[in-house]
């Protein structure tokens, strides 16, 4: 099968066949929405600098490694401390010892391309609030390899009037290398699905999904295996192997039906938030709090205070109606955070409880 047909019985698959059978599916996404190529992930440069031109709100000359720091810029630059030595910087309130970092996007950047910086303090600093950083060497998070892959310098934005000992440089950091990041090995890509989405159904559902889209013209051969609940190996089709971002940009448009999710609650207690995912169940159980007593999976039995759950639920009910049950008799969140808390003690949620 020629290339141009392969693109044509493609398109038939991708396009043609879901709106046929649009009425059966009501929900779908791409893969591009649950997972990753691996090799497509950012990278941190890091690196120590000095920020200047404070108004007197530095480290000042008691804090020495930023004395040492100083004193060794200055010999850089050809200036020599005098006798005394770093004694002389003794009134250096106008400086401030700070931590560069910078992220390469996970598709890469080039030599010369410019990206945002951000700086903190690790000194005795009130505030960078008009300072400029000095230029900064950074380097990558292996600190067996020397090399310098970006200089970063510029003016520091801090942010509000709270924030006052961490900032940004727009644009501060210059690249000086590539980063290409790889996503082909041994002629294969490895899907790595979201944290969020790894499971081994969904894993299984999209290996089916892109042997039976892209399966033909392999020779018999299914290109898609899973490795484990998070990971998927493709094989490139010899179609593309000329051509491997035009087939990854296939695989990661096909469409998967809404893969489902793990039961799980996520408990925000702070801003008294309950976000449930997934359709989570409780098991039979009796809750009494303060002045309101539940009952979830049996035969209620009438008296004052008492709150059922919906009749028409199954023999396993759904947290969803406890809470809803406890919301239609203005239970405060807090309280019902602590439910859910006590039934996930009491081994009666089933499904994952997340405390942020």
């Amino acid at each position: 099968m020629g290339k141009t047909c392969f693109v044509c019985a493609l398109f038939a698959a991708l396009v043609l066949e879901p709106a046929a059978r649009a009425g059966a599916a009501p929900s779908a996404t791409t893969l591009k929405s649950v997972c990753r190529v691996k090799g497509q992930e950012e990278n941190t440069l890091q690196g120590m600098g000095i920020v200047v031109g404070l108004d007197g709100s530095g480290d000042g000359g008691n804090y020495q490694p930023t004395v040492r720091s100083l004193a060794k810029l200055m010999s850089v630059m050809g200036e020599q401390l005098g006798p005394r030595g770093v004694a002389e910087l003794r009134d250096a309130k106008n400086v401030a010892l700070v931590v560069v970092t910078a992220t390469i996007p996970a598709a890469g950047a080039r030599q010369g391309d410019r990206i945002d910086c951000t700086v903190a303090s690790i000194g005795s600093a009130r505030s960078l609030a008009g300072g400029r950083l000095f230029l900064t060497p950074l380097v990558g998070p292996d600190r067996s390899d020397p090399r310098v892959y970006a200089l970063a310098e510029g003016p520091v934005t801090v942010d509000g009037d709270t924030m006052l000992t961490t900032g940004r440089v727009f644009g501060g950091a210059r690249l000086e290398a590539d980063f290409f990041n790889p996503f082909i090995k041994d002629g294969k890509i490895t899907l790595v699905l979201d944290e969020n989405h790894a499971g081994f159904g969904t894993a299984q559902e999209i290996v089916e999904t892109v042997n039976s889209q892209l399966g033909f013209g392999t020779g018999g051969m299914t290109p898609a295996r899973a490795i484990n609940q998070q990971n998927i190996e493709v094989t490139i089709p010899e179609h593309y192997s000329d051509d491997p971002v035009l087939f990854v940009s296939l695989v990661l448009r096909l469409p998967l039906l809404q893969p489902a999710s793990e039961p799980r609650v996520v408990i925000n207690e702070r801003a008294g938030s309950i976000v449930i995912g997934g359709d989570v169940q409780i098991g039979p159980v009796v809750i009494s709090h303060k002045n309101i007593v539940i009952e979830a999976g049996g035969a209620p039995d009438a008296g004052g205070g008492f709150v059922a759950l919906d009749p028409a639920e199954t023999a396993v009910p759904r947290l969803k109606a406890m809470v809803e049950a406890l919301n239609a008799m203005h239970v405060p969140s807090a309280d019902v955070i602590e439910i859910i808390k006590g039934l996930h003690r009491n081994g009666k949620l089933y499904g994952k409880l997340i405390i942020e």
